[in-house]
């Protein structure tokens, strides 16, 4: 079965029964060391002691970032497994496995609605780029078109007044993005580079500061593209993935989930 390492946690499991037995992953250094969860979801290693240079001797706090699956079986052989995730080395949540891979309805509009729990938000965030994926590939495929991304930036550097016309392309993409989690705000950072680089009408002044007028219609439609193309590249995840791809740790960001 080759190596592992075993979990001991002081954090809450989801089933209380769970809670004093010992759990492997094979989601670390797969090295036998024991792993703590404490009470407050740091991450703390008990390395084995050994004798002679080089040894550690002493619990190290991890800064892991990502999700790590353990499991373990119970005295009446009952099989036990659950995904945890971590975001810069504290619990985010803990879910029993199977409950990870279940794909959820999005809920039905309220005027009033909050914003479901994080866990629960991140899965719908994945039903709805399985639901929205043809669309969402069409428009990268626009946006990466001879008239959709080649020639748009070419005009910049041609200096042509053209270069403009690129701020429709980016809000359609962002409209897209906003439609795949209409209940949670967009990254605040991408919404202050996408007022910087839209709403820009050509003035014939605008020649004498080129660069400062549109590089940020230029930088907009990179941040909105990319995030299009991630939407796209994650959009066949039918849960949340064990460890965590920086494409799709970015989209978590995007939607506030991280």
């Amino acid at each position: 079965m080759g190596l592992f390492d075993t979990l001991r946690f002081e954090y809450p499991l989801p089933d209380p029964r769970h809670q004093n037995l010992d759990f492997q992953t094979k989601d670390l250094d797969c090295g036998l060391e024991y792993y703590t969860i404490t009470r407050d979801g740091r991450l703390v290693c008990h390395p084995r002691r050994f004798d002679g240079d080089g040894s550690r001797d002493r619990d190290t706090e991890l800064a892991f970032h990502g999700d790590i699956q353990f499991y373990t079986s119970a005295a009446d052989k009952t099989w036990i497994e659950y995904v945890m995730r971590f975001t810069h080395g504290h619990v985010e949540w803990i879910q029993p496995f199977e409950e990870t891979g279940q794909a959820i309805e999005a809920a039905p509009p309220e005027a009033e609605q909050e914003a479901p729990p994080v866990g629960g938000a991140e899965k719908a965030l994945l039903a709805n780029l399985r639901r929205d994926r043809r669309e969402l590939e069409r428009l990268l495929q626009e946006s990466s078109s001879h008239w959709g991304y080649e020639d748009p930036v070419y005009r910049f550097y041609h200096q042509s007044f053209k270069v403009y016309g690129l701020q429709h392309q980016t809000q359609a993409i962002i409209e897209r993005l906003r439609a795949l989690a209409p209940d949670r705000p967009l990254n605040p950072w991408l919404i202050e580079i996408v007022k910087s680089g839209t709403g820009k009408k050509f003035k014939m002044e605008d020649n004498e500061h080129w660069q400062e007028v549109t590089r940020p219609i230029l930088e907009a439609f990179f941040h909105a593209r990319f995030f299009l193309e991630m939407a796209v590249r994650y959009s066949d995840l039918k849960a949340p993935p064990q460890s965590l791809p920086s494409g799709y740790a970015a989209l978590l960001y995007l939607f506030g989930l991280r």
